[in-house]
């Protein structure tokens, strides 16, 4: 829960890194908690079949919009891409598969975004003997 909460602390922040982790787990509450508020809105009534919003899940997906796009941002510069290249989800089923490809890719060093946040909340595990 944690880095879901970080996500939305840097709201508008789309500057930086995003590690892996905070990404998918990120993705991961944000499709819990729709999925339940999808179901607080078919059982109250307020669901539309057509657009597959009812008044709470779509409250909720519009307060999480920049948070999702800034931390997808921090996910390309981690990789090393700009984040312009999520423009690349506007072209139908190729670009999404290839966003999708990227963003599962590991950060290994420094890049011009800034310092490997993999390395920086990493635990230091070696001992001096």
């Amino acid at each position: 829960m944690e880095w879901y909460v970080k996500v939305l602390k840097n709201y508008f922040v789309f500057s930086g890194r995003a590690r892996r982790k905070e990404y998918w787990m990120f993705g991961l509450i944000n499709l819990v908690i729709t999925v339940v508020l999808n179901l607080v809105d078919l059982g109250i009534g307020t669901l539309d079949a057509t657009t597959g919003y009812g008044l709470f899940s779509g409250i909720y997906t519009l307060a999480v919009f920049i948070p999702s796009i800034a931390v997808s941002v921090r996910r390309l510069h981690d990789t090393n891409h700009s984040g312009w290249w999520l423009f690349l989800a506007l072209i139908p089923l190729i670009g999404v598969l290839f966003l999708l490809v990227v963003f599962c890719f590991d950060s290994k060093e420094d890049n011009e975004y800034g310092p490997n946040p993999k390395a920086i909340n990493e635990p230091d595990t070696h001992f001096a003997s």
